[in-house]
């Protein structure tokens, strides 16, 4: 669990990590080097979810560097569906990362929506439905292993 508190917010109890993969954590259907281990390093105190529709087709190759299991989307109405599993866990308790249209619903859902660029882009939806922007999946990672550097960003 990460436990913050932000003056103006107050306080937060995080206990997910939900991502979007395609995107985010892998471009053309590659996981991004280095990212299996740093999300190795979040093991201990969050539970890592990837929500995914499997653009690319290769979630299997993604889940198994991963050593996780991602939930598939179906198509139509992805975002709905990526912003019920961040409320069926507890939004309160949710870190939501993406970049994508789809994943406008979930950030606006979650306690901490993070909104990360990537060479695929940003839609402006979901830019708009974060409380951070990031430029890049590392530097949202990098906040969860030092919260305060939310804390630094999100006072009021």
């Amino acid at each position: 669990m990460i436990e913050i508190t932000i003056p103006g917010r107050g306080e937060l109890r995080l206990q997910h990590l939900v991502t979007d993969v395609n995107g985010t954590l892998a471009i053309d259907g590659q996981l991004i080097p280095g990212l299996a281990k740093r999300l190795g390093t979040l093991r201990d105190r969050l539970t890592i979810h990837l929500l995914t529709a499997d653009t690319h087709g290769k979630q299997a190759q993604i889940d198994q560097q991963l050593g996780l299991t991602a939930i598939r989307v179906r198509p139509g109405d992805e975002a709905a569906q990526k912003a019920a599993y961040v409320r069926q866990l507890g939004a309160e308790t949710v870190i939501a990362i993406g970049q994508g249209a789809n994943d406008a619903a979930m950030l606006k859902e979650a306690a901490l929506g993070l909104c990360v660029i990537s060479t695929e882009g940003v839609a402006i939806e979901t830019l708009l439905s974060a409380d951070l922007l990031l430029p890049d999946i590392s530097s949202a990672l990098d906040l969860l292993e030092h919260p305060l550097r939310i804390v630094a960003s999100l006072r009021k």
